[in-house]
């Protein structure tokens, strides 16, 4: 086994983390989704991007499996909804899980990302995002 080194005391705190987030990026789900003919009663698949900014952004010191996000968690949430039932809007499928994580313990701000990558020949992808915060990051 290695030993670690010992740094306490070495790290100044201009550079202690200030943030953390959980990001589970273009996640691949298979959602009925749209509200055009072709698209009704037909899975196509939908990309699902969350990233999830935790009030804590100190990481367990003891590398303890208990004092982590389950990631899992949030993967099957997504899952589940695509699974759930129909959807017109990729709007209301970001919103649904939006709300599923919004309401979780130690969230302090969360976007939610969805796209359709086999829309259109001529672009990689058309989607939405929902975010609890304006712009690139939430304020400190």
């Amino acid at each position: 086994m290695i030993e670690e080194p010992r740094l306490d005391g070495l790290i100044p705190d201009r550079m202690r983390p200030k943030s953390a987030r959980i990001l589970l990026e273009n996640l691949e789900v298979q959602a009925d989704i749209g509200f055009h003919e072709f698209e009704v009663g037909t899975l196509q698949r939908l990309l699902v991007t969350v990233e999830v900014w935790l009030d804590d952004a100190e990481s367990p010191l003891d590398d303890s499996p208990d004092r982590a996000w389950d990631y899992d968690y949030v993967r099957q949430q997504a899952i589940e909804l695509a699974k759930a039932r129909r959807y017109n809007l990729q709007e209301t499928f970001a919103r649904a899980l939006y709300d599923r994580l919004a309401a979780m313990r130690g969230v302090k701000a969360l976007r939610i990302a969805t796209s359709k990558p086999d829309i259109y020949a001529d672009a990689e992808r058309v989607g939405v995002e929902i975010a609890s915060f304006c712009g690139h990051f939430p304020e400190k």
